[in-house]
């Protein structure tokens, strides 16, 4: 089953990419990866979660704002890589999670967007993960996704 097989399945569709807020990219291919920038869960042009964890924003909702972020880094991704289905696999995933002083779960909230990569791309979707604790992020969203991926062939694209 293809990745975008997949999304349909899981009844997700790839969100229009953000405008970035500076002077970046969402996504660029070096080679045969592709990078993203930090992705925020922004749904609908707006940030579904807001502030830090687990303050404001509960354990559950700060994993489903990851899952929103992955997301919006598999759009980012398709957009420069002539779709979902070049996606070869994912190599790495760095994921930021504003948070109180003493909370040590950011690796359950990067799960929100690993178990993501996974439902989408199967074993290419496994990857290796960094999940990192900070003050503040972008307009105080609660996560902050970059994603590295393998792309086909460009023969293939």
């Amino acid at each position: 089953m293809t990745p975008s097989q997949r999304l349909k399945e899981l009844g997700l569709t790839l969100p229009q990419i953000a405008k970035p807020i500076g002077n970046y990219v969402p996504a660029v291919i070096s080679g045969n990866h592709a990078f993203t920038s930090g992705q925020i869960c922004f749904r609908e042009g707006k940030l579904a979660f807001a502030g830090k964890v687990p303050s404001e924003v509960p354990l559950a909702s700060a994993m489903e704002a990851a899952r929103i972020a992955g997301l919006n880094g598999l759009a980012a991704i398709a957009a420069v890589a002539g779709g979902v289905d070049q996606i070869a696999r994912i190599v790495r995933v760095c994921v930021y999670v504003a948070t109180n002083p003493g909370f040590t779960d950011q690796p359950k909230v990067a799960n929100g967007a690993s178990d993501l990569l996974f439902d989408v791309l199967g074993e290419a979707g496994r990857h290796a993960r960094s999940a990192v604790g900070v003050a503040e992020l972008p307009m105080n969203s609660p996560v902050e996704v970059e994603i590295v991926a393998e792309l086909r062939n460009n023969s293939e694209r």
